[in-house]
């Protein structure tokens, strides 16, 4: 008789069995815990030097969000477990069906491959989740010690952090269904990770395009949500490069489909996010989540920059590799842009270091022009930059209210309990659930 059940719940629940007999999840899950302590322990002390202890100067933690200081670093240890752990589980998952033959009986269901790709990344994504309650116990413990806590930016940083596995389960999905053996699939991630990792160091020295490209790897795109910053155009990418993923992994799974064809519809596939990802990059809405507005100038300068009548020009003489760059280009003009998305900037240096460029005329200069009117300077800062931007604007900003500044929250603590849970509690639980699970 032709079973009531759904056809894609019996799919789930082989999957879910397939997790939990996996060894590399087990791996994943015990290592999570001194992994993530270490990282929520070191930041702590930091945190805790910062705000007096040890005989510091005391006061210094005004300036330190918790943001910064604890989740940011906290939040890291799952970033690296997303790119070097995680990424066998989701190879396990998927070609172990290939390997035990499990697959073609798979096929036999009448279930569309995008459905039996989807309960597959379903399955995988829980696990993550599974695998990062550490991360949820720091916060408790941060909580326990009298940290502050801010939702909305420590949900920032967790979503960064899901669509960061979420990136890697799809390429593993990808790479395991391109691939006829696990570890040729495992070989074929990681490379195209140190890829983006190279991407990215391209980026830093050159510049340019190479540097626009940057901003979409998953480093990247983490980053972002670690500061509390989200920009539609990086969440339309990521989305789009999961979807890229799971599709190619859904066109290849299909073993009785000629060759010629899948690779065919994986070129296609490939050409449509291509084209999904450049017109996302024209999307300019951004939301900061942060509690001490880090990504973002001071609301009446906001308000203040985006009355200025008139479009508004930067040339930048420095080199990509010029500190000072770095600086102008983060705490200004990443903020400016927020604010008058039509901002045009423009570089301009012989070199990528710069550093025989110092004594040539003109290098270090910033040229500002507003509505036609120009002006030059040499300061990097925020301050210099807006008094500059309201000079040529002739514009007076309101006031800051005093009472809107961050203070920051200051907490001397040295973490108690921590070591005990992270490093002798979490394992010896995960060990036990996997020999009574496993057993």
């Amino acid at each position: 008789m032709r079973s009531r059940r759904a056809a894609w719940t019996w799919l789930l629940e082989k999957e879910m069995r397939e997790l939990v007999a996996s060894r590399a999840w087990w791996v994943l899950l015990v290592v999570m815990g001194p992994l993530v302590g270490f990282a929520f322990i070191g930041s702590v002390r930091t945190y805790a030097e910062a705000s007096g202890l040890g005989g510091t100067s005391a006061g210094v933690g005004e300036a330190f969000s918790p943001l910064v200081g604890i989740w940011a670093p906290t939040f890291s240890a799952c970033e690296l477990a997303a790119v070097f752990l995680l990424p066998f589980v989701g190879i396990r998952l998927i070609a172990g069906d290939r390997q035990s033959g499990a697959l073609k009986l798979e096929i036999q269901q009448p279930l569309p491959p995008v459905v039996r790709i989807g309960v597959k990344a379903l399955v995988l994504l829980a696990g993550w989740i599974i695998a990062s309650v550490p991360a949820a116990v720091a916060i408790a413990l941060w909580r326990s010690y009298g940290g502050s806590l801010y939702g909305p930016e420590i949900a920032t940083v967790a979503a960064g952090h899901v669509m960061n596995a979420g990136l890697t389960i799809a390429l593993a999905a990808a790479a395991a269904s391109l691939t006829e053996h696990p570890s040729t699939a495992a070989i074929v991630t990681l490379s195209v990770t140190v890829g983006t990792w190279i991407l990215s160091f391209v980026a830093a020295v050159h510049g340019g395009v190479w540097e626009r490209l940057a901003q979409y790897t998953p480093t990247a795109m983490v980053a972002e949500f670690q500061h509390g910053l989200v920009r539609l155009d990086v969440v339309i990418a990521a989305a789009t490069l999961i979807a890229l993923g799971l599709g190619v992994a859904a066109v290849w799974i299909r073993l009785g489909v000629p060759v010629v064809r899948r690779v065919a519809e994986s070129i296609a596939l490939a050409a449509m996010a291509f084209v999904v990802v450049s017109a996302g990059t024209a999307a300019t809405k951004s939301r900061d989540f942060s509690e001490s507005r880090a990504n973002s100038f001071p609301l009446p300068d906001e308000q203040t920059l985006a009355a200025v009548r008139g479009p508004i020009s930067i040339e930048v003489h420095l080199a990509p590799e010029d500190p000072r760059r770095v600086d102008f280009d983060r705490h200004v003009l990443a903020k400016l842009r927020r604010v008058r998305p039509d901002v045009h900037v423009r570089y301009v240096s012989a070199t990528s270091i710069g550093l025989f460029e110092q004594t040539s005329a003109g290098y270090g200069e910033i040229w500002y022009d507003v509505g036609g009117k120009k002006t030059v300077g040499r300061s990097v800062t925020a301050e210099a930059a807006l008094e500059t931007l309201y000079s040529l604007a002739g514009v007076t900003p309101r006031p800051a209210d005093d009472e809107a500044v961050f203070r920051g929250h200051p907490l001397v603590t040295r973490a108690p309990g921590a070591t005990l849970v992270f490093y002798v509690l979490w394992p010896a639980m995960i060990v036990s659930a996997g020999v009574w699970a496993r057993g």
